[in-house]
């Protein structure tokens, strides 16, 4: 089974930027749909960016949209989220995760979907 490992989080002044990284264990995470939620103290966990199996097609929260992006390197098994315009609100455990269904982008929010999961990242924005 693939194992994610997620690598980025930290501390940052908010209006800064941050890049998440997630490594698959395996090249089969390639083929995944692969997505990025976060988990606020108190707070369910929330869908943050998706990025579609074999189209690549993205989405967004649109909390989020205009600030995160979320990119993709089949190469070295990765997928990231690249965060500017940080925003103390931003802050929480950021989670990635991934499935090999195929989910239409409806879907793709939807934390339930998702089969994978790494062990998560904190991120904190000071104001």
């Amino acid at each position: 089974q693939v194992q994610l490992v997620e690598s980025g989080g930290g501390l940052v002044q908010a209006g800064g930027s941050l890049r998440l990284s997630c490594a698959g264990s395996t090249r089969t995470f390639n083929t995944y749909t692969r997505g990025w939620f976060r988990q606020a103290p108190g707070k369910d966990r929330e869908f943050v960016a998706a990025t579609k199996q074999n189209s690549g097609m993205t989405s967004y929260a649109q909390s989020v949209k205009g600030r995160f992006t979320i990119s993709r390197d089949n190469a070295k098994n990765a997928v990231y989220l690249q965060m500017n315009s940080l925003k103390p609100e931003d802050t929480a455990v950021y989670y990635c995760a991934a499935t090999d269904r195929h989910l239409i982008t409806g879907a793709l929010g939807s934390a339930e979907n998702y089969d994978l999961w790494g062990q998560g990242t904190q991120v904190t924005v000071s104001s």
